[in-house]
This record gives C-alpha cells, sequence and structure tokens, in this order.
C-alpha cells in the first residue's frame, strides 16, 4: 500500500503547476494534502478512481486538509472534537477498517514563538486524541508537523535553535508522541540519513543548496513498524515549499 502526504501549500495554486499529472504518476493509495487554503466550492477537483474528504478552516485562504483515497473508508471525521482546534480544518481521520489514517497540519508556533503556548496545547491534546484510536486499532499519521525532531533533522541546527519548528519544547513535544506509541517511519529505517529535507524557504535558493528541514512525516503505531517496506522523501517533486513524502507499508 502506498500513502502520500504533501503540504501543497494553496491546492488552487499547485493546481495550475500540474497537481493532477503529479498525483496520477505518483498513483498512490491515500493521498493527503495540508495547507489546502481554500473554503468549499472554490476548486472542483477530478480525480477519478477517489472518494475525496476535506476539511476548511474557518478563516478564508488559511491552512485546510483533505485526504484522497482510492477504497471508501468507514468513516470520515474532521477535527478532533475540540473546538478551539477544529475551526482551523488541521486534521481528518480517515477508519479504514483494519487501520486509522489521520492526516494533520500542526500548528506553527510563529515568529518570536508567539503562538507556542497555543502550540502545546494541540499537541498534548492531538496526543491524548491519537492515543485513544491506537487502543481500539493501528493509527497511521501524517502529514506537516512544523517540527525538526532532531539536529539531523534540518541543516543548521546551531542557528536555528529556538526557532519555530526547533525549539526545545515542540522537540520535547514529539518525543512525548513518539513515547506514547509510534514510530518515525523515515528515522526507523534510515536512523543516520542525512541532508533529508521536505520542506524549504523560497529564499535565498535554499532548496537549490539543499538547505532544508524534515517536517513532513509518516507515524505508525509500534506494533506495525515492521509492515514499514519503504519511506521516501519525494525532493524531485516540484510545486510547493514542501515536496510529498511516502510511506509504504503492508497490512
Amino acid at each position: 500500500m502506498k500513502l502520500v502526504s504533501w503540504n501543497v501549500n494553496g491546492i488552487r495554486a499547485i493546481v495550475g503547476k500540474g497537481f493532477t499529472d503529479i498525483f496520477n504518476e505518483i498513483d498512490a493509495d491515500i493521498f493527503s494534502i495540508q495547507e489546502s487554503k481554500m473554503q468549499e466550492g472554490q476548486l472542483k477537483l477530478e480525480l477519478p478512481g477517489y472518494h475525496q474528504y476535506w476539511n476548511y478552516a474557518e478563516r478564508k485562504g488559511y491552512s485546510g486538509t483533505a485526504v484522497f483515497s482510492k477504497k471508501e473508508p468507514v468513516s470520515a471525521v474532521n477535527g478532533m472534537g475540540i473546538d478551539e482546534h477544529d475551526k482551523e480544518g488541521r486534521l481528518i481521520t480517515l477508519d479504514m477498517g483494519d487501520f486509522y489514517f489521520i492526516t494533520v497540519y500542526v500548528p506553527n508556533s510563529q515568529n518570536e514563538l508567539k503562538r507556542l503556548d497555543y502550540r502545546m496545547k494541540w499537541e498534548d491534546d492531538f496526543r491524548d486524541y491519537v492515543s485513544e484510536l491506537d487502543k481500539e486499532k493501528p493509527v497511521i499519521i501524517c502529514g506537516d508537523m512544523n517540527v525538526a525532531h532532531e539536529e539531523i533533522d534540518l541543516k543548521n541546527p546551531a542557528t536555528n535553535h529556538m526557532s519555530a519548528g526547533f525549539s526545545d519544547e515542540e522537540r520535547a513535544k514529539m518525543t512525548e508522541l513518539l513515547g506514547a506509541g509510534f514510530t518515525d517511519s523515515f528515522r526507523f529505517l534510515y536512523p543516520d540519513t542525512e541532508d533529508a529535507y521536505s520542506w524549504w524557504s523560497y529564499r535565498m535558493r535554499a532548496r537549490e543548496r539543499n538547505v532544508g528541514w524534515r517536517i513532513d512525516y509518516f507515524l505508525v503505531s509500534n506494533r506495525i513498524a515492521d509492515k514499514i517496506k519503504d519511506a521516501k522523501i519525494l525532493t524531485d517533486v516540484m510545486g510547493s515549499d514542501h515536496c510529498p513524502v511516502e510511506l509504504d507499508i503492508e497490512l
């Protein structure tokens, strides 16, 4: 089974950059996006053979997630049942029968970490939410988690210490999430691989120079980690400041 996640930084913009061709070529069983930046009715995306599930932010042109699945899920749920989080369209959960599939766009702590307190609340509530699901059956979580967990996960850890996405607090919350029973699929297979990034600033030719961060993940319940076949970062796919990440798993 091939699963793909991509922060597209605006689905309407990326459709004009060949999104449909990329989507068809990848041919994932489940393809999820973050930061759709659209409201219902602003785009009709034709993806034959896929069931579409969208979660829109109340604020226009902001956040938003979607999942496209070949197999129709048992159910699809937006949000985690907490109003202060759910109004931003950051979470979709599909019950796929044998497992839960979650796509998430974790809040950015922003400049000078001005949203860090909210981010910490989100992290605790999200961990509680996925831990409850994990008690029922295995969970696969994917998306832009807005944190480089370890120093190996970004090009310049020293100069970015305490920047949004690499603060001690954010990194500790990722450690807590993994400690709650989840495995980072990429590091599970490639614990020492360097220069493997999924996001690059638009400034200073960062992508061309591969000065990036790995902030897009596939996490799986520990008990299905042995089912992982591969975890890829599709750096050749252009169109966003992020590239897609892929999980190949046999369930």
